[in-house]
């Protein structure tokens, strides 16, 4: 009986943490490259605070932050952020637009850049609750080390691993799940 509480409460936990961010590829198959087609590659998603974008890209290539100035203009004067491993990863920790650019400067003005616009999460929250300001190392507004904002991933929450394809509504299911089990457990007591 207790084995049930406990794998229970596993899964429950496993559910609701399973619909919280997701992951982008930047540019799927063709990856952060000057073949990809970026403009197209955005069109239709919709990235909210707690998504992650994943560069990946070969030793030809850098991947920098900039603001709108310098992604308009393919400057890294002012770069918040730089990268040039192949394989960088950047969560996205606050709304608002972000801009990103490959440091080669013919490469950005063959439209190797990338702009993105984060929304707000669309999570169920008590009516009136104060939204909190993000806690989070990788806040370029906030960062004392703006360098410090691009990861390799290693220290990233175990939990950001679902693809976009299952949308926002999994926190609706997840609770759904919890309340569901709950009850089963408490029916197996009784």
């Amino acid at each position: 009986m207790d084995n049930l509480l406990i794998l229970s409460v596993v899964v429950i936990m496993g559910t609701m943490l399973s619909g919280e961010a997701a992951m982008y590829t930047v540019g799927n198959s063709a990856g952060w490259d000057i073949s990809a087609d970026f403009p197209s590659w955005v069109s239709n998603k919709t990235f909210y605070v707690g998504d992650v974008l994943v560069f990946q890209y070969n030793k030809y290539h850098t991947i920098n932050e900039v603001d709108k100035s310098g992604y308009d203009n393919c400057s890294t004067d002012n770069t918040l952020l730089t990268d040039s491993t192949g394989n960088t990863t950047v969560p996205l920790t606050a709304p608002g637009n972000r801009y990103f650019i490959c440091g080669v400067l013919t490469h950005c003005l063959g439209g190797m850049k990338l702009a993105v616009t984060v929304e707000r999460n669309q999570t169920l929250s008590p009516i009136g609750a104060p939204v909190g300001a993000p806690l989070s190392p990788f806040d370029p507004q906030s960062a004392t080390n703006p360098a410090s904002g691009i990861t390799d991933g290693s220290n990233l929450p175990s939990f950001i691993s679902r693809s976009s394809e299952f949308g926002k509504g999994c926190g609706v299911l997840s609770w759904l799940c919890t309340l569901g089990t709950l009850l089963m457990v408490l029916a197996v007591k009784l």
